[in-house]
């Protein structure tokens, strides 16, 4: 740690950076409160989303005996994902990602040559990609606001447990010293003065 100037210059200095901590630290804190919010906001909606997608996972596996049947086609060679469509927003200065939509490639096969429950089963595994997708996205967003709550909460702990503290012991240093030095002029003048009425 540098040494600390013990002038009246240092002293507005210390006092200058203190008034700035403290303006800055309540915004800090909101931000960390924000993130919080967010990360819980997100986890609810990961769980919900995850609720969701055991339940397109269920109507996909009625459609399993009819794809082990005696067909030969097999939806899930017709699937393909194109482009995972996102939108971002910004939340505190971070850009998050939204899931909007999946856009699978054109399915190429012929209508008459699919038995019935071809189009069915493959619309129920396309909603069950959809839905896992979903669940990607989010925990990117996840990922991102709890990568952004560390650096923040690591921040306010900055600012309260070492920058403000720090601050405010060398203020008071400072202010002991200047008050010292003021008392020595004021001894010093006192004594000079004291000798000269005795000469």
């Amino acid at each position: 740690m540098a040494s600390v100037k013990m002038t009246k210059n240092a002293l507005r200095d210390k006092q200058h950076l203190l008034k700035q901590l403290q303006t800055y630290l309540p915004t800090l804190r909101l931000k960390k409160s924000l993130f919080q919010t967010q990360v819980m906001l997100v986890k609810n909606r990961i769980k919900r989303l995850k609720e969701d997608h055991k339940k397109r996972l269920t109507e996909v596996e009625n459609f399993c005996f009819l794809l082990s049947s005696k067909y030969e086609i097999d939806p899930t060679e017709y699937i393909e994902i194109k482009h995972i469509q996102k939108t971002y927003e910004n939340i505190a200065g971070v850009e998050l990602p939204n899931f909007e939509k999946i856009i699978f490639n054109d399915d190429d096969y012929d209508l008459f040559d699919t038995p019935i429950w071809f189009d069915e089963a493959s619309l129920k595994l396309k909603q069950m990609i959809s839905a896992k997708e979903k669940i990607n996205v989010e925990e990117e967003k996840k990922r991102s606001l709890q990568k952004e709550l560390k650096d923040v909460s690591i921040r306010v702990n900055l600012f309260e447990k070492i920058l403000i503290p720090r601050t405010l012991t060398h203020i008071k240093k400072i202010r002991i010293f200047l008050g010292d030095q003021e008392l020595a002029l004021v001894s010093q003048a006192k004594v000079a003065k004291l000798k000269k009425e005795n000469i």
